[in-house]
């Protein structure tokens, strides 16, 4: 199994982070505007379109106000297993940080998911430090 880390430094505070990541519906947004161009929701689930063109149904598997924490998995695509999550913190010199990470099978996966987990984690930093309004 790949096990893929982003993490980025943010000009926001960490409510302000915690308070758009935890939107489930909101995604296209709130987090990452231009990444994901846009969120259906299914019931509890939410259907995702990305910037290129790939749809993905993401399932919630946990929302943690408490530790600033999410988890999702992706269940459908090129994924046997899938499992994301997504996590603000203060870090020791008061910065707000967004970690970002994923579990994935098959290995093969792993690439391409690392390519995008980047270009969406650079879009958490523009949308939520103000470049991508």
């Amino acid at each position: 199994m790949a096990s893929i880390h982003k993490r980025n430094v943010l000009a926001t505070s960490p409510e302000e982070a915690w308070s758009a990541l935890s939107d489930w519906e909101a995604l296209d947004r709130r987090l990452v505007r231009g990444f994901v161009t846009g969120v259906e929701m299914d019931g509890p689930d939410r259907i995702v379109t990305f910037f290129n063109g790939r749809v993905a149904r993401e399932v919630l598997v946990s929302c943690d106000e408490e530790e600033m924490r999410i988890a999702w998995t992706i269940v459908d695509g090129p994924y046997r297993h899938h499992h994301g999550v997504a996590q603000v913190s203060r870090g020791e010199d008061g910065a707000t940080v967004f970690e970002w990470r994923a579990d994935v099978l098959p290995e093969e996966t792993a690439v391409p998911t690392a390519e995008m987990m980047e270009r969406g984690i650079e879009a958490v930093r523009m949308t939520l430090d103000g470049a991508g309004a």
